[in-house]
């Protein structure tokens, strides 16, 4: 029986018409929706369902599908843990023309057993890794939303044809074997969505697609920001620590982290710029192995702040001219040292920054060890 043809455009009653297309899933059946890469088969995770696209597709039984998700905030029930350069990539490509592969750790796929049912997860888990994909098309996000058990939804054409990019190749291909075509008009980039793995060394593409490989490691770098008043002693220090502590658990040498994606900079409050850090600070940093001898200061600007995804302060005077400066900062902004403001050694004896030193080398180990990379 040829696919009944449902033409969204903008019009009244296309909710009506989406509705009706998330029972059919519901109910086990297969529709074909556009996104914004190549026309989808939304099929609902369930065993006769999934028999059903394999044979369609004609696909390895081994091999597993990508979850499609309606709303960017739905893959935390399906990967408890994600690392700082994953969250970046997420926040800057989803929704969009990007399939994020997720590795779980033992630990994290034993929650994952006891949250999700067994179909689910021999479907979606391979090798305790999922892909996940948040389409960028209205029509995708709305039928994804609307269908309430976890959907699967591979290219819209036989194994071996290039995938469909308008209704009509949909038809073509597979019109006499699906339940519904959603006809959202041609898709916007008419090309497979790429597919990423992200660990702490950054994004790997496993399949080419809309972003490139330099692409996707420039919207995963990461950018750490540490905030004083002068930037000549304890936003420095900080930035030394902070380096070193995260090359350390990077895995890779403090020279190396930008080419690895990670970036860590300090800025003061006061308008101070090419300031070298205090003799004592240096001082300070170099008995516990950390050069900070060619640091320059730079002024707190909001497009330092906006740049950059965790801000850290010594003070809460601090983190209130972050946000005066960029309000919307305030998620990203926190003191360095959870108990309280780390005070300005300024004008004292060397052994009062050997103590801040020991303060803020604290405070960063403490902040680095909850990071997830």
């Amino acid at each position: 029986m040829t696919a009944e043809v449902i033409r969204i455009s903008g019009r009244q009653g296309d909710l009506d018409r989406i509705k009706k297309a998330a029972e059919i899933v519901e109910a086990g059946g297969l529709v074909a929706f556009p996104t914004e890469t190549v026309y989808g088969l939304a099929c609902r995770v369930e065993k006769d369902s999934l028999s059903r696209l394999d044979e369609i597709k004609g696909r390895d039984i081994k091999k597993h599908y990508t979850l499609h998700i309606g709303q960017i905030e739905e893959y935390r029930k399906y990967v408890p843990r994600v690392g700082v350069r994953a969250e970046k990539l997420i926040r800057q490509a989803w929704p969009g023309p990007l399939t994020l592969v997720f590795e779980l750790g033992a630990a994290d796929m034993e929650q994952q057993k006891t949250r999700i049912d067994a179909q689910t997860l021999e479907t979606l888990y391979k090798n305790n890794s999922i892909g996940i994909r948040c389409p960028d098309h209205p029509v995708a996000s709305l039928l994804l939303r609307l269908v309430s058990h976890p959907v699967v939804a591979p290219s819209a054409n036989h194994a071996g044809k290039p995938p469909a990019t308008d209704a009509d190749q949909v038809l073509a291909d597979l019109g006499d074997e699906v339940d519904m075509v959603l006809d959202g008009g041609p898709c916007r980039h008419k090309k497979s969505s790429t597919v990423a793995a992200v660990s702490k060394h950054g994004a790997q593409v496993l399949r080419e697609g809309v972003y490139s490989q330099p692409e996707l490691q420039k919207m995963s770098e990461v950018t750490f920001l540490l905030v004083c008043t002068g930037n000549t002693c304890r936003s420095p220090m900080a930035e030394g620590f902070f380096r070193k502590y995260l090359a350390e658990k990077v895995g890779c040498g403090v020279d190396e982290l930008e080419g690895m994606g990670y970036k860590v900079h300090s800025a003061g409050t006061m308008n101070m710029a090419g300031v070298p850090a205090s003799a004592e600070a240096v001082t300070a940093c170099a008995l516990k192995g950390v050069d900070i001898a060619g640091h320059a200061s730079q002024h707190l600007t909001r497009s330092l702040i906006d740049a950059s995804d965790f801000i850290f302060c010594m003070t809460a005077s601090h983190c209130e001219q972050v946000l005066f400066l960029s309000p919307d900062a305030e998620r990203k902004c926190s003191l360095l040292a959870k108990d309280g403001d780390i005070p300005d050694p300024v004008s004292q004896p060397q052994e009062c920054f050997n103590t801040c030193a020991d303060i803020i080398e604290a405070a960063v180990k403490a902040r680095i060890s909850e990071f997830v990379l």
